[in-house]
């Protein structure tokens, strides 16, 4: 067993998603079943969710802690060519920021908050607890790898992971734009004066409580109601910018008083926000 693999079957062992890279830092191509989509199964990886493939297909979406599907007779030829070990971080729970040159460094020293650091050849991986939307070139330099997206693994890295803060999340905010979805309302409009109604406290607090006991009070069919009610908060009060970091960890935190996992919160968010257009 080469140590490629052995690093990936010891990070699956840990619940996070890998998958082997080429030389270069690229993943696999698809193999011949899935080229040009005809597998159906991840149309230019722009559906959240894993690859079904045997073989490390789509990239980012092959990732998985299965050992049997690490270890399995469709991977062997892609370790025995592997030039390093990829992760998926929205999978594990997890948001790495990219930092490419010492002046993206020194910016994220002064902006960010201290969490663990991985050295990469020309900069450093910021990892932080949680997982958002993954978006390159935020500001010179600097790229969010999370959801939809893979990291090298380079090591464990030091320092004490620290929560997904506002001001990363901030770094791929863009103008909201109204979309419409099949059975879906129309995300909220501003008022005419530019104000938004959802910012009224008791507004949003009343929206987020019932989200919150819409949860709780699942008999079954768990996964979901945590979807259908994560899609109906984010039709309801993602448009404006109302929504913060601390609302999502309240609905994470109901959803997993229920037994979901962080990772199965964090592709049901994923899965919302693709479905909205956000």
């Amino acid at each position: 067993m080469n140590t490629h693999l052995q690093n990936a079957l010891a990070l699956a062992a840990g619940d996070t998603p890998v998958l082997p890279l080429r030389a270069g830092k690229v993943p696999f191509g698809n193999c011949p079943a899935c080229l040009y989509s005809r597998c159906g199964g991840r149309p230019n990886m722009k559906t959240p969710g894993p690859c079904v493939c045997a073989r490390p297909c789509h990239a980012w979406a092959a990732a998985t802690t299965d050992p049997a599907t690490l270890t399995g007779p469709g991977w062997a030829s892609a370790w025995r060519q592997a030039g390093a070990v990829a992760y998926h971080p929205g999978g594990a729970g997890l948001t790495v920021v990219d930092l490419d040159d010492a002046d993206a460094i020194a910016w994220a020293r002064t902006t960010l908050p201290a969490t663990r650091t991985v050295p990469t050849t020309r900069g450093e991986h910021w990892i932080y607890r949680g997982a958002m939307p993954s978006a390159n070139g935020v500001r010179p330099g600097v790229d969010v790898k999370s959801t939809m997206s893979y990291a090298r693994w380079l090591g464990p890295g030091t320092g004490t992971l620290t929560d997904l803060p506002a001001a990363v999340r901030a770094l791929t905010v863009k103008t909201p734009t109204v979309h419409q979805a099949q059975s879906i309302d129309a995300l909220p409009a501003r008022a005419a004066d530019g104000s938004c109604r959802h910012r009224t406290p008791a507004y949003l607090e009343r929206g987020i409580a019932m989200a919150e006991q819409g949860i709780t009070a699942a008999t079954g069919g768990v996964h979901a109601t945590v979807y259908r009610t994560f899609l109906a908060v984010l039709s309801a009060h993602g448009g404006c910018g109302c929504l913060t970091d601390a609302h999502m960890q309240r609905l994470f935190a109901a959803a997993q008083t229920k037994g979901e996992s962080v990772r199965h919160c964090t592709n049901a968010w994923a899965n919302a926000l693709t479905r909205l257009g956000m």
